[in-house]
């Protein structure tokens, strides 16, 4: 029987004791501490014929076992998250052995040291803006002389424009939100519109930012939040959070090397 890969959701200073005891890891897994020079990677084992590197590029294209995956990843970071600074592992981040991991910890110690001086005292939130920047329907008259044909589409052709228009104009506003809320953040990020297919919203989203806030700023920055709701009474914005650090402390796999 093959051994079990080590599989690695986050990287602390010190541990919680608690924390590992309460927790289930991908799978059912028990989740464990694995410590060395003064860092601790929270982690737990997994088959490696679900995690090893074929088996891997054959269950990533499985979306039922990915979900599931990914929310077991992320309801251990979060916990973590909760109790102390931690830096969030890239989902999938998986090593031969625990003494990999020590090694890994080792070698990487100063990066994982910035990264956790960074997020200590700091929370991520999110905020999402949505705009409803549809036009009207093209109007049943029909300018004199024209081929009804001509002026159906030439209607179609101004609501286009007045639609295009209505957005840049949305995005600019929203532009205009964001930098109001980067100046109460210590960093900040715009990431792309999520897919309206995939996340089941209405209208535009124009604002998809991630903000990491000192936690003495939390109120100041909700407050602002609330202001800039109340003075642009078109847009319809969503606050979330507080998260882990995903967007400013993620480790990728790309930036350790792996197993």
């Amino acid at each position: 029987m093959a051994e079990p890969l080590t599989y690695v959701y986050a990287i602390s200073r010190g541990q919680d004791a608690n924390l590992a005891s309460e927790l289930e890891g991908i799978a059912g897994s028990t989740v464990r501490w694995v410590e060395v020079a003064g860092l601790s990677a929270l982690v737990s084992d997994v088959a490696e014929d679900e995690f090893g590197e074929s088996a891997l590029r054959r269950n990533l294209e499985d979306l039922d076992w990915l979900g599931e995956a990914v929310r077991d990843h992320n309801r251990v970071v979060e916990a973590a998250a909760s109790v102390l600074p931690v830096a969030p592992m890239g989902f999938a981040t998986v090593y031969y052995s625990d003494r990999r991991v020590r090694e890994c910890l080792a070698d990487r110690a100063d990066r994982f040291e910035t990264v956790l001086d960074r997020v200590t005292g700091r929370t991520e939130w999110g905020v999402k803006a949505y705009a409803d920047i549809s036009a009207g329907q093209p109007g049943s008259s029909e300018p004199r002389g024209e081929r009804p044909g001509a002026a159906y589409l030439q209607r179609l052709r101004r609501r286009e424009e007045s639609r295009e228009q209505a957005k840049e104009e949305a995005l600019h506003h929203a532009a205009e939100v964001h930098a109001s809320l980067v100046e109460l953040a210590e960093e900040s990020t715009a990431h792309p519109p999520q897919s309206r297919e995939l996340a089941g919203y209405d209208g535009v989203m124009v604002l998809n930012g991630a903000y990491l806030v000192d936690d003495t700023r939390e109120s100041s920055f909700k407050e602002k939040l609330r202001e800039l709701a109340h003075g642009h009474p078109k847009f319809r914005f969503e606050l979330t959070g507080p998260w882990p650090p995903y967007s400013f402390a993620t480790i990728l796999e790309d930036e350790q090397e792996q197993r």
